[in-house]
């Protein structure tokens, strides 16, 4: 029987030990490559509305109608343009009126509280009753204390130019942008005269754009020429405003994402006894074209989030092995380090 000493055993364990250590795996540590994540967005991007509304007289209330669909299907408007009695509904809503008061106001209004006759001015109607009208209507807010961000369009009369106001006196601007020549005295502000914007910007398409509309929807009650001559001086001054401006106006209202045309062809521009069917056929008209506009919503939301994931840069993250320093059984065998020296 063989005898081990305790010295010689504990001699023996040793040994084990080291071989034991120096058996196992010392392959480097490699970096941990972390792919990068997808960055997806979770929530549908946010489309800004843009309402751009047209010229048309009388046939304004139809505006109206379209405000109160877009609002019965929870469409929020973040920018209205307005061009000549679109310009008048626009700087109401801007200001914070719901569409059922603005019908309520509309319903309510006496012609008598916007004509006030000027025969020896260059109009036979001066316009300063508007003005003051549309100031007691938004509480005499500027175009820029808005509640909805506003532009309002008119003619520069010396230079033949579009002018859009985005700040000033609200009543003053629609007063200008509603001046129709001939009927309406051209207005002063500043060194330059103004006229109705209809003659350069029938549908303020472009207006709307630039206040940071994703979607424009705009809204178009003017007249083609029908082929008949218009009754009364008003009716001739309408229709010879929109002849002008149809060609310029078929090139902005391309730039729209929805158009909207409510059947008003019939109602004349001084008829404001029609209001309530304007109203009605502007209602008719937007309900139509809500599948449109969601679908265009949607059509750009998609493209967000394809712009949104090609800007994202793809990143890898590689984590360096965490350096560890040698055991003394390491050592003892020769094993080198894989720790980089500091400076």
């Amino acid at each position: 029987m063989l005898f081990i000493s305790a010295r010689h055993f504990f001699v023996l364990v040793i040994l084990l030990l080291l071989v034991s250590c120096a058996s196992q795996d010392s392959r480097p540590i490699t970096p941990q490559v972390i792919p990068p994540a997808k960055n997806v967005p979770t929530a549908k991007p946010k489309i800004r509305i843009g309402l751009a509304l047209g010229g048309g007289a009388a046939k304004g209330f139809a505006h109206i109608g379209v405000i109160k669909m877009l609002e019965a299907n929870g469409m929020r408007v973040e920018y209205v343009a307005g061009t000549s009695a679109g310009s008048v509904v626009g700087a109401m809503y801007a200001s914070g009126m719901t569409s059922f008061e603005l019908q309520k106001t509309a319903l309510a209004l006496n012609e008598d509280q916007l004509r006030d006759i000027s025969l020896f001015s260059g109009g036979v109607v001066k316009g300063q009753k508007l003005q003051n009208y549309v100031n007691t209507m938004v509480k005499q807010k500027p175009i820029e204390g808005m509640k909805i961000p506003l532009a309002i369009v008119a003619t520069q009369l010396e230079t033949g130019e579009r002018t859009v106001f985005t700040r000033g006196n609200t009543g003053q601007a629609v007063r200008a942008s509603s001046s129709i020549p001939g009927v309406f005295e051209p207005v002063t502000i500043g060194q330059w005269h103004y006229v109705d914007g209809g003659i350069v910007s029938p549908v303020p398409v472009d207006a709307t754009r630039r206040l940071g509309a994703d979607l424009v929807i705009a809204v178009d009650i003017s007249s083609k020429a029908s082929g008949k001559n218009p009754d009364g001086m008003m009716g001739i001054v309408s229709q010879s405003i929109s002849i002008m401006g149809q060609k310029l106006g078929a090139q902005e209202l391309a730039r729209a994402d929805v158009i909207i045309r409510p059947r008003v062809a019939t109602i004349g521009p001084a008829e404001f006894e029609q209001r309530h069917q304007a109203i009605i056929e502007g209602e008719k008209a937007a309900l139509a074209a809500m599948p449109q506009i969601k679908a265009r919503i949607a059509e750009l939301q998609q493209e967000k989030i394809v712009a949104l994931i090609k800007q994202s840069k793809p990143t890898t993250t590689v984590v360096e092995p965490v350096c560890q320093e040698l055991s003394f059984t390491d050592k003892l065998f020769g094993k080198e380090s894989n720790c980089k020296a500091s400076n």
